[in-house]
């Protein structure tokens, strides 16, 4: 194929020259790219398996975790970084990790985003970057012209306009620390397209959870400049439980940096509270309270559930964003980025009887679904108002929907503040002409709990949970033995309902299985509660152990407690755990299982995971949920913005 020309958005100025590295779908860094290596581990991804260092990367968006402006910090730190990063549309998570790693450490990379161009790169092997111009081809190219704008050049150039308090944190008239802290939102809302900045009440820091040295160091210069926050932080989960690491045999290499890391935000003024729902927290904003979060789930439950505003908040610009007390106003801030452009109707899946079928289970289990289906668009569903979920209900819906997909929030009608009707979530296309209307069907939900339950038997046909080895050294009563696929070493429960899992545990029904561990991460609050209203007692009794100050996505491939030397299956009930686990703890030889709470207890008790729904069966056969999705973009469906 002849080569072509395409020109597109400079959102970071630079020229790289390399083999193309495609997919059609948006990838989380963090949870789906190794930030020492630069291999993708998300089981899920077309690219899986796949080296970024030297490539030129070609993704639509990034979606999923907000962690991902650190990994690609630590990939250019690290030297393993792609050449250059080309877009659909601009991705501010993304884009962060290069602008932090350029103004503060002197590493770029180019980032261009192509719009509808950007297919076309599907066609060609390699690229040559300059600026807003990339020439593709189908062999080597020769380097491109050096010719690209500068950040300053392009801030110039922007329709941001700075209040003179703002010009003059830029300045530097209020410090160092809030000097380069503006530089990094006013970088950011150059992204965003943003035309002014609005001040926030509040901020939710995501950045505290250590993946590498470049973290630190970033949180040590804030320190070191003077930085101190100007409205009221809190802090996300740490990487360990910093009361007891040491005791919990986490290693020093991992503890120390972790530790220093969470003191430096602490330092910076930030509360102690390290919790990755901070909306259960007094503190939780208000409808139509302009806040500053970073952590998926906590955005999409804020902007959604509780009515605040705020974006998706990229690591580094989360904290930025709280040294000066101010954020870009755009995406899900402003009115016109908060109406959905997607209709979910799901009145299938009541039809066929999947609320029940699937038990508590299946709010995770749709959320994962639609955020797949949605991508960067805001989706109203509708067809489920009658379930009434509860506000735990919605916790699990936001938290999965925000794992895989990129949007900031979504509506459900009847339920969520912003949706008393379709009309109203639709707004100014509140006749529906123009916004596409998808029926979720049971076969794409069955998709979603399929790729949920990885590790689940895949020989012979199975959809019940049997065996899919000859046993092992479990033994048939529990643990999984490394070849029983259905035995279950550790029950993995993050900020679990505790009064519902209390009431499980404590109502009857059986002990805990001796070879079973049950490990719940939730806040130092949260457990407080816990404690006074006595559910801490009944679930210690039944054996579950408790870890603060981190959950199971932090945790990596650490394992919590001595090590379990035969564990080799566990089991949860958390949907964006379920989607992360396979990528951060296959190097400790887990399998990964998903249920609901029900069956998570259940397992506890049996040491062996609950058969595997009925209607999964039936269902089997399917497209995926996410090529569905990825091909509705394709198609032309709105993006959204950031």
């Amino acid at each position: 194929m002849a080569q072509q020309t395409l020109v597109g958005r400079e959102i970071v100025g630079g020229a790289a020259e390399g083999r193309v590295l495609y997919a059609d779908t948006g990838l989380s860094f963090w949870g789906g790219c190794d930030p020492q290596t630069g291999v993708i581990v998300d089981h899920t991804h077309p690219l899986h398996n796949e080296c970024v260092c030297g490539r030129v990367l070609a993704i639509p968006n990034g979606r999923g975790s907000c962690t991902g402006s650190q990994v690609v910090l630590e990939l250019l730190l690290n030297g393993v970084a792609p050449a250059a990063l080309l877009l659909r549309t601009p991705d501010v998570i993304l884009s962060l990790g290069v602008i932090v790693a350029e103004e503060l450490f002197g590493h770029s990379i180019p980032i261009v985003s192509l719009g509808d161009s950007f297919d076309r790169l599907e066609a060609h092997t390699h690229a040559a970057v300059a600026g807003s111009t990339v020439i593709c081809g189908a062999g080597p190219l020769p380097p491109a012209p050096r010719s690209f704008s500068t950040a300053d050049e392009r801030l110039a150039a922007s329709a941001l306009q700075l209040e003179p308090e703002e010009r003059a944190m830029l300045a530097g008239e209020r410090g160092r620390a809030a000097r380069v802290a503006m530089r990094v939102v006013a970088r950011a809302a150059e992204v965003c397209d943003a035309e002014r900045l609005l001040r926030i009440s509040q901020a939710h820091i995501d950045g505290c959870t250590y993946i590498g040295p470049g973290g630190l160091r970033f949180a040590r210069e804030l320190v070191a400049l003077g930085g101190r926050v100007a409205v009221p932080t809190t802090l996300n989960s740490n990487s360990v439980d910093r009361r007891r690491w040491r005791a919990m045999g986490v290693p020093a290499s991992l503890g120390e940096p972790s530790e220093a890391l969470g003191q430096a935000y602490l330092d910076l003024g930030a509360s102690l509270s390290f919790t990755c729902s901070p909306y259960l927290l007094p503190s939780a904003p208000r409808l139509g309270e302009h806040v500053a979060w970073g952590e998926s789930n906590a955005v999409v439950f804020a902007n959604s559930v509780l009515g605040a505003r705020t974006l998706k908040y990229a690591d580094y610009l989360d904290i930025c964003a709280a040294l000066v007390g101010r954020a870009p106003a755009a995406g899900a801030h402003l009115d016109e980025h908060r109406h959905a452009t997607l209709v979910l109707d799901t009145s299938a899946l009541v039809a066929a009887g999947l609320p029940a079928a699937s038990a508590d289970a299946f709010w995770p289990t749709l959320g994962y679904a639609c955020g797949n289906l949605a991508q960067t668009r805001v989706p109203a569903l509708t067809g489920i108002a009658h379930l009434r979920p509860t506000r735990d209900e919605l916790k699990a819906f936001a938290a999965a929907f925000g794992t895989s997909g990129a949007a900031a929030l979504f509506h459900i009608v009847g339920v969520t503040p912003e949706a008393a009707d379709l009309q109203t979530a639709l707004g100014a296309a509140g006749s529906g002409e123009g916004v596409e209307t998808l029926r979720l069907s049971p076969e794409q939900f069955a998709s979603a709990w399929r790729t949920l339950d990885s590790g689940a038997p895949s020989s012979g046909g199975h959809d019940d949970g049997g065996n899919c080895g000859d046993g092992g050294g479990g033994g048939g009563d529990g643990g999984s033995g490394g070849g029983d696929c259905s035995g279950v070493d550790l029950v993995a429960l993050g900020n679990p309902e505790v009064e519902s899992l209390a009431a499980m545990v404590g109502g009857g029904g059986g002990a805990k299985h001796r070879d079973v561990r049950v490990i719940a991460t939730l806040s130092r609050f949260v457990l407080e509660q816990a404690e006074a209203a006595g559910h801490a007692l009944t679930l210690s009794e039944f054996g579950v152990e408790f870890i603060n100050d981190t959950c199971w996505c932090m945790l990596g491939d650490v394992v919590p407690f001595p090590p379990i030397q035969s564990a080799r299956t566990l089991i949860t009930n958390s949907g964006k755990y379920a989607h992360y686990a396979p990528g951060l703890v296959n190097r400790s030889g887990f399998k990964v299982r998903y249920s609901g709470l029900a069956g998570c207890v259940a397992a506890a008790r049996t040491g062996r995971a609950p058969p595997r729904p009925p209607f999964l069966a039936a269902l089997r056969g399917c497209a995926s949920v996410a090529g569905l999705g990825r091909a509705l973009l394709r198609r032309g469906g709105s993006t959204g913005r950031i």
